[in-house]
């Protein structure tokens, strides 16, 4: 079944979850931890799933599941692994004017790989028309992909809108109100497979027009603060879905596409980038990573945001002190927001937001919506002073410099089985064409002189089609499924990563969504330069 030769996986059931969601009901494919590259190529792994109890303890049940693999050599050919891994990539660059770019980015390449069917997770990126700069994010759904599709599609519209001036404001509601053409606000940049919602269209424009109208009527021409508009804008969208879900609309398919909205969830790192300001917003556990080249060469990898979940303690602190003393011992428990949900900030989810009152008003007045199973699930345990989740982003601030070669966002599916240096390290030497010319380094690894001499000659074999992959995302989710312990790419590991049944591929690796910014340094260099000189 796994499609290695004579392997046997014997899995037993256990109550809780791998996935964002934990429950005793939860689906046998989500783990409370992923089985390693390794498990999968030396078959030796025995895993216990939900429903099992001890053996030695009389009268419980055990409930065993073998899965044995059939002896067979198939393997996906080279042609084949390329083409599934080939198949989501899609690059950007900037365009050139005079022959210069006058942008401080200088394109991107994003791809995405598939773990859950659907993929929950979702990418964007857009060029601020009306505005300046580029902004880029990507996505982690969670319970479903609805939310994640639907903040995709949106937030960069609520960020754009933020980062507007109340005159360019008033001039879009008056073209709107007077049916004449309106100059769009952003330039998208999508790959063909990147789905758009059709349906929810007027509703969502709808919510929209409503925030500019509101920021219209507030009167006061502020200055543009970056990092404030990227809150407002991430709260008030976290809203407007709340919202949504609240009062329906006339249409059958717009509720239920709201209401699916606001039941599941989604984290979120965008990044806008704007001359050598570069401010990241996230929620969740997503990350952005920048790429910074030493004078002797080599690389460093200065991360931009923190992880919102158990293992940062000072969310931690947060989320405790958020609620009365008698509910510390419930509000985190088993490292998850009443002990459910991994991430500590979201959009969506607002089974974690609105109170048992309003969640049994909304859902009791549309029970075709929801199935007899989910109703009964909807409310949490220990749910007594909501709101338990935000979607108020941690932003950070950071100014380009020259060294700054590129910036990577990822969802946790890559950060899972990576580490940020060595991360960084691979997009590195792939955009500089680097990486075979780095010696092989065995350090902490006992190898013979006939390992190392077979090594080289695979080194040296590959030198032509190291850099087969032109997308950067691309070739660092090879990487991620297909190193082994030297950094190099086993295609048979890499396989088997990429053959694994539906059923079973959730076990082995999340879904990945990877953007890889290219910055342009000579115009960042004098973009500092230019700046100095003024103060």
């Amino acid at each position: 079944m796994l499609g290695v030769s004579g392997m046997t996986v014997c899995i037993r059931h256990v109550g809780k979850s791998r996935g964002t969601y934990s429950s005793a009901c939860a689906p046998s494919n989500h783990f409370a931890q992923r089985i390693s590259a390794s498990h999968l190529c030396n078959g030796s792994f025995v895993k216990t799933l939900p429903g099992w109890r001890n053996p030695q303890r009389p009268g419980t049940p055990q409930f065993v599941r073998s899965y044995k693999a059939q002896p067979q050599s198939y393997q996906l050919t080279l042609p084949q692994v390329n083409s599934i891994l080939k198949t989501n990539e899609y690059s950007f660059k900037v365009p050139e004017f005079d022959g210069k770019n006058i942008s401080s980015v200088l394109g991107f390449d994003s791809n995405q790989l598939a773990s859950n069917v659907p993929i929950e997770d979702r990418r964007s990126a857009a060029t601020c028309l009306q505005s300046r700069g580029m902004l880029l994010g990507v996505f982690d759904g969670h319970a479903g992909c609805a939310c994640a599709q639907a903040v995709s599609e949106r937030l960069m519209y609520y960020i754009a809108v933020s980062l507007l001036p109340r005159k360019t404001l008033i001039e879009i509601e008056d073209a709107i109100e007077n049916e004449r053409p309106v100059l769009p606000i952003l330039q998208w940049h999508k790959h063909p497979n990147d789905y758009v919602s059709r349906e929810a269209g007027r509703l969502y424009f709808t919510s929209l027009r409503t925030y500019w109208q509101e920021h219209i009527d507030l009167g006061v021409e502020e200055k543009i603060d970056t990092s404030a508009a990227l809150k407002r804008a991430f709260k008030r969208l976290d809203n407007d879905i709340s919202l949504e879900a609240q009062i329906g609309a006339g249409n059958p398919f717009t509720n239920y596409t709201a209401l699916r909205v606001a039941l599941s969830g989604s984290t979120a790192c965008i990044a806008h980038i704007n001359g050598t300001d570069l401010h990241v917003a996230n929620v969740g556990d997503s990350r952005a990573v920048l790429g910074v080249q030493n004078l002797d060469g080599s690389w460093s990898a200065v991360t931009l945001s923190t992880d919102h979940n158990a293992q940062n303690l000072d969310e931690m602190e947060r989320v405790r002190s958020e609620h009365p003393p008698w509910e510390e011992k419930t509000v985190v428990r088993h490292d998850r927001l009443l002990g459910l949900l991994m991430p500590f900030r979201a959009f969506g989810d607002m089974k974690f937001k609105w109170s048992i009152e309003l969640q049994k008003r909304v859902l009791e007045s549309r029970p075709e919506l929801l199935t007899a199973d989910e109703f009964s699930k909807s409310f949490p345990a220990n749910y007594h002073t909501p709101p338990y989740l935000t979607a108020e982003p941690e932003v950070s601030h950071y100014k380009l410099r020259p060294q700054d070669k590129f910036l990577i966002l990822a969802t946790d599916g890559l950060w899972d089985v990576m580490h940020r240096q060595n991360v960084v390290q691979i997009v590195g030497e792939h955009l500089t064409s680097l990486r075979s010319q780095q010696p092989i380094s065995a350090s902490g690894y006992k190898v013979t002189v006939g390992q190392m001499h077979s090594l080289l000659l695979e080194r040296k074999a590959r030198v032509s089609s190291a850099f087969t992959d032109q997308n950067s995302a691309t070739h660092l989710i090879r990487h991620a499924l297909g190193s082994n312990e030297f950094g190099s790419i086993e295609h048979g590991r890499l396989s088997r990563m990429l053959s694994l049944p539906e059923d079973l591929a959730r076990m082995y690796r999340d879904d990945m969504t990877v953007v890889v910014v290219q910055l342009n340094s000579r115009l960042i260099g004098a973009y500092e330069k230019a700046e100095a000189s003024a103060n």
